[in-house]
């Protein structure tokens, strides 16, 4: 397995896919990185050589990426939470930040279900 970033990227993939194991790299990054590495995007990681994966890594080690990118984004929702915005509200809340409706679905940041029972109508 090739290492790079703290990172064991797999072996039987295509080079542009097995970049995005490593958080911070979409395709279009890993495509990017490959075409300054002058390396085909098509060749599998376990043909890459130790002179390509160096190429690589140099490339990535000028990148923000894995646990340095995480903790800018953990801090910059802090700071939304910590200024009090609208954005940080709904951050600490858990509901959906970016503007999507909550009526009907929202389920993944709502988490499950809480059924509330109807109010029963006092009787004579």
């Amino acid at each position: 397995m090739a290492r790079i970033a703290g990172i064991d990227i797999p072996r039987n993939k295509r080079g542009e896919i097995g970049l995005t194991y490593i958080f911070g790299i979409g395709r279009s990054s890993a495509q990017k990185i490959l075409r300054k590495a002058e390396i085909d995007f098509n060749i599998k990681v376990q043909d890459w050589n130790d002179d390509q994966l160096g190429k690589i890594r140099n490339i990535i080690s000028e990148m923000k990426v894995e646990g340095s990118l995480r903790s800018e984004v953990q801090l910059s929702i802090k700071r939304l939470m910590d200024i009090g915005s609208y954005r940080g509200i709904r951050h600490r809340v858990g509901l959906p930040v970016r503007g999507q409706t909550t009526k009907n679905n929202a389920r993944t940041r709502k988490g499950k279900k809480k059924t509330v029972a109807n109010k029963k109508i006092a009787t004579k």
